[in-house]
């Protein structure tokens, strides 16, 4: 593993989450691929990421809290991408998550029939690949590297902090 400081980590770590983020609303907005409600649920994380490193530029007594809280949203962000894949590939059984549209917008019972009429991405279908792999596949191997690497970055926080 390369020997950087954290400073350059966590640089790294915003601009791949910035990249994530970006690159789900250009395949959204301008390919249109219509994403499922985990697919949505699984941008939370990055927008999360974005976030704390920003706040690491001000609140720089407390960054190892900082770090503990990006290995745990990685940790969130690797657990939900798991499912997902799980779901995609037939292991589990679609949840209700995967079905719901946004409820606050739901007030009258026509704003139910349209929903009901509307076309819903479903959890379990893939709508854009790269490579023959699903954006979900390529999520997992993010946060797992990214869990590993601030793990060892906390374990050995006084090494890296240069």
């Amino acid at each position: 593993m390369f020997n950087f400081s954290i400073n350059t980590y966590l640089k790294i770590i915003f601009f791949i989450s910035l990249i994530s983020i970006l690159s789900a609303l250009f395949i959204e907005y301008v390919l249109g691929h219509q994403p499922c409600n985990l697919c949505l649920i699984q941008r939370i994380p990055y927008g999360l990421n974005i976030i704390l490193i920003s706040l690491n530029y001000f609140l720089k007594k407390n960054e190892k809290f900082i770090i503990l809280l990006l290995i745990l949203v990685f940790s969130f962000s690797l657990i939900i991408s798991f499912y997902h894949f799980g779901i995609e590939q037939g292991f589990f059984k679609e949840s209700a998550v995967c079905g719901l549209k946004n409820v606050t917008e739901i007030i009258s019972k026509e704003e139910i029939l349209k929903q009901l009429q509307s076309k819903t991405v479903n959890c379990k279908d893939v709508t854009f690949r790269i490579f023959g792999f699903s954006l979900t596949t390529f999520n997992i191997f993010i946060s797992l590297i990214f869990v590993f690497l601030l793990v060892k970055i906390f374990k050995n926080y006084e090494k890296f902090k240069k």
